[in-house]
């Protein structure tokens, strides 16, 4: 079933992503998503909050970093909060950051091992496993939960690039796709996804959440203006398989290369295809054609004044449905 939901961006106060939350909730979305960013607020923290302050609306973590916590620990707190809320929790891990992860000692000699073991041991913690795993990153001795949940929640990664995409098809539930997200890139995604998960092991089922920057005016040049930014900083710190998949991305990534100034060299048309942006028309255009690529749920990340772009995703949500 094809879904919708929002990011509650992780720039604002604790108290403030819980009302949004629950502004999410009333405009109908399916999801919404808590980050988990050095150094601002902690993911499961906030999603107990908001699990807690909210009824029905699906709350996903996307993404734990692998390195940071212990992956038995981290089994006990998504299995406390998928017990006290059924059926309403999304699990996420990743790499982390690597200056991140560096800047707190974490970062393993091998992020894909560690991205792995990971998903395989808790994984299988939820499940009510007993488990004994002595690998590269993670070395756990006869470990079960207590208290497993009766309804597991799935277990996504984070990733980016081919081999990580295939470690998530061996390993994962899912992958969320980083913004900018296009179908071009979902398309791609799933290619290297479904080399690992031909692996012995592999889990029958694999969702794909997209993330992509949402900014919704009936004036296109003026959501186009609040998304611009944003898309300028991701592509800027971004890696290439955001954008290789893309038409236009041989232009593109010569302007990277030469360091132009993409907030004027960025043409308003690539802005469009790496933005859900727009009127509402053109918005639930780019939503179904996320779907229609591969995407189950289409992550809107809002822009501009939170209230109103959340509003405004309620309103996409349901006529990308119909």
């Amino acid at each position: 079933m094809n879904r919708v939901g929002v990011m509650v961006p992780c720039r604002l106060p604790p108290a403030r992503l819980v009302s949004l939350a629950r502004q999410a909730e009333e405009a109908g979305l399916d999801e919404v998503w808590v980050v988990e960013d050095c150094f601002f607020t902690g993911g499961v923290a906030v999603a107990s909050s908001v699990l807690a302050a909210t009824e029905r609306i699906t709350v996903g973590i996307g993404v734990l970093p692998t390195v940071a916590r212990n992956p038995a620990i981290a089994a006990m707190e998504l299995a406390t909060l998928a017990g006290l809320h059924p059926g309403r929790l999304i699990a996420g891990f990743g790499h982390g950051v690597p200056s991140w992860m560096r800047q707190i000692g974490a970062y393993p000699p091998s992020p894909l091992a560690a991205l792995r073991e990971t998903l395989t041991t808790v994984r299988g913690l939820l499940a009510g496993e007993r488990i004994s795993f002595q690998g590269k990153h993670v070395r756990l001795d006869d470990v079960q939960l207590e208290f497993p949940p009766e309804v597991v929640p799935p277990v996504l990664s984070g990733v980016r690039g081919p081999r990580s995409l295939a470690v998530s098809g061996a390993a994962a539930d899912g992958t969320i796709l980083a913004e900018p997200s296009s179908p071009e890139y979902v398309r791609a995604a799933l290619a290297s996804i479904t080399e690992g998960a031909g692996e012995p092991g592999a889990p029958e089922r694999h969702s794909i959440v997209a993330y992509n920057f949402f900014a919704m005016d009936d004036d296109p040049a003026r959501a186009r203006a609040l998304v611009r930014p944003y898309v300028v900083g991701c592509l800027q710190e971004s890696t290439a398989p955001h954008i290789r998949p893309l038409p236009f991305a041989g232009d593109l990534l010569s302007l990277i290369e030469q360091g132009a100034d993409l907030s004027a060299d960025l043409s308003p048309e690539w802005v469009d295809r790496l933005s859900i942006s727009g009127d509402q028309t053109r918005c639930v255009e780019q939503v179904r054609a996320l779907h229609g690529a591969g995407a189950e749920s289409v992550v809107l990340i809002p822009v501009g004044e939170e209230d109103k772009a959340i509003a405004a995703a309620g309103a996409v949500a349901e006529a990308a449905k119909r």
